[in-house]
């Protein structure tokens, strides 16, 4: 087997933001088809599809209520087709998002389950008794809608969701409930995607005995906007039972060859956890590197962590997805210009040990979108504004031409809106510029991708001070010395012994016999000959 995933580069593209092909405002399968070849040209190994499957959209998507049909708004299953060959005949793996923990509340099974205590789906979703105050049973709190536990007046028992009130969790402890999954993620394998993205992973089973969580103590004199984050979740979710679930699904993944499973995970611990060995998932990622800290010592912590806890394991980062503000917006008060911050993150996160994961946009150096309450469809945002203003503003459609109506999306207004930041910085207008953000992203996974130390390369850090990190990434053939200076202020760093390869890319740095200095944003690869002892010193 290839193990295509091992070191590779995995594009996430938002259904909803893609490309529009029939004129609703709304992206769809076809409109992902059409724009293939710009997908492939970056360089990528494939493609992770957010949810498309048949949903009320109250979570865009992540409220399933059929998992093997395609929702109207996306297409048709012949549309997943056409689009599937099409990624394929480019050399695109397709993975595709799997919402395993929890359905829609307008899943049949639900709405036959909540009916009573005695139909054939009364116990595949998690209800519980009332305690005799009519209270809840525990403390369990939702993320997005204050308790974990709705009343259900024709059952008389409350039921538990981790998520809104419509996405009902399911009782992992039913093995048929267990079953059925499986055989919903084997229908996708057998039509032929090459992996998933499992939403959630670690969130499939509860405590049974309905433990109180207890709080976070660093959360109790600095609460949150969202009380959720004031409890340490250990009974809630990632409990034991998920990890034999888990190894049920790389099994089933294992059956069709050359497949691939990445799971969303909340800390370094439990990545490690998950990808140990050979029969867990195949890739996780966490939101260490999805938060507001970007500095040496949190990126050299973060790596150094997960591999001193799972030296084998294989972690996938990433510094923007659909549900954070993107980076070059979070980021923003340690670049000089959004296009120099935009390709330092991307050189950096392209030279990291592990998989990548790159978010639509994030090629074209996209900022976040200034999103007006008026405007908001997620429900965080209306949960939570003013403090938390949800992930609207990085979900905003793709910009593909500055020249034409909502940046050639749509020919109809779209879903969310298409402002003048975004509108600017399309892909047309970046095509051609051998000095923009996409000609960039595209040189370097083309660096990657044909670089033995950048994509499969262990990492050595060298001693270095803020604001530079410096690592090398090395196997037995080859070796990469990589330097950043993540400041808008420039550096110096004495360099012994070390050979100044023009191999490309360099950007923003100059380089004597003694030392290297790195302008603001500014990064420096070097590939030092083998037999060369390397030393970096800063200042």
């Amino acid at each position: 087997m290839s193990e295509w995933w091992r070191g590779g580069v995995i594009y996430q593209i938002y259904p909803r933001s893609f490309q529009d092909s029939n004129n609703d405002g709304i992206g769809d399968l076809r409109g992902i088809t059409e724009r293939l070849d710009y997908v492939a040209k970056l360089g990528v190994d494939g493609i992770w599809i957010s949810p498309i499957f048949t949903s009320p959209m109250k979570d865009m998507g992540y409220d399933v209520s059929d998992y093997r049909d395609i929702d109207p708004l996306f297409g048709t299953l012949e549309d997943f087709d056409k689009l599937l060959e099409r990624a394929h005949s480019l050399g695109l793996k397709v993975m595709i998002d799997q919402v395993l923990s929890h359905s829609s509340d307008q899943h049949p099974f639900f709405e036959q389950s909540r009916q009573d205590r005695n139909n054939d789906k009364s116990d595949w979703y998690v209800w519980v008794n009332p305690l005799p105050s009519g209270n809840p049973p525990n403390n369990w709190l939702s993320i997005f809608e204050g308790m974990a536990w709705e009343w259900e007046s024709r059952r008389k028992q409350y039921y538990q969701h981790n998520f809104l009130v419509s996405q009902p969790d399911f009782n992992f402890h039913n093995p048929e409930v267990r079953k059925w999954l499986l055989s919903n993620v084997r229908f996708w394998l057998e039509r032929g995607v090459d992996g998933f993205r499992l939403d959630t992973v670690n969130y499939y089973f509860h405590d049974q005995q309905l433990r109180n969580n207890p709080p976070r103590k660093e959360a109790v004199e600095h609460p949150p906007v969202n009380p959720y984050y004031m409890q340490d979740h250990v009974h809630s979710i990632s409990q034991p039972e998920n990890i034999d679930f888990v190894e049920d699904l790389r099994a089933l993944l294992d059956e069709f060859g050359d497949t691939a499973m990445v799971g969303e995970i909340s800390n370094l611990d439990l990545m490690a956890e998950y990808t140990a060995g050979s029969n867990r998932l195949h890739l996780a990622y966490s939101f260490e590197l999805l938060g507001p800290i970007f500095s040496a010592q949190h990126v050299r912590k973060c790596i150094e962590h997960f591999f001193n806890i799972a030296q084998k394991g294989i972690p996938c980062w990433s510094f923007s997805n659909h549900d954070v503000i993107r980076h070059v917006s979070r980021w923003a008060s340690l670049g000089s210009t959004p296009e120099a911050l935009a390709k330092q993150t991307a050189a950096l996160l392209l030279s990291l040990e592990g998989s990548i994961c790159l978010f639509q946009g994030e090629e074209l150096g996209q900022l976040e979108t200034k999103i007006e309450f008026e405007e908001l469809k997620d429900p965080v945002g209306l949960r939570f504004w003013p403090k938390n203003k949800g992930r609207d503003g990085c979900r905003t459609p793709m910009s593909w031409d500055s020249g034409l109506p909502y940046a050639g999306f749509s020919k109809n207004e779209p879903w969310l809106p298409v402002k003048s930041p975004q509108v600017s910085r399309s892909a047309k207008q970046q095509e051609n510029d051998q000095n923009s953000v996409l000609s960039f992203y595209r040189r370097m996974i083309w660096f990657r991708q044909n670089s033995d130390a950048l994509r499969q390369g262990k990492t050595t850090f060298f001693e270095t001070d803020e604001p530079v990190l410096a690592f090398s990434r090395k196997t037995e053939e080859e070796n990469v010395i990589c330097v950043f200076n993540l400041s808008k202020e420039e550096v110096s760093i004495e360099v012994e012994h070390l050979k100044h390869s023009e191999t490309y890319p360099k950007f923003n740095a100059k380089l004597d016999t003694k030392k290297l200095i790195l302008g603001a944003n500014g990064f420096h690869f070097f590939i030092p000959d083998s037999d060369n002892d390397v030393v970096i010193k800063y200042p």
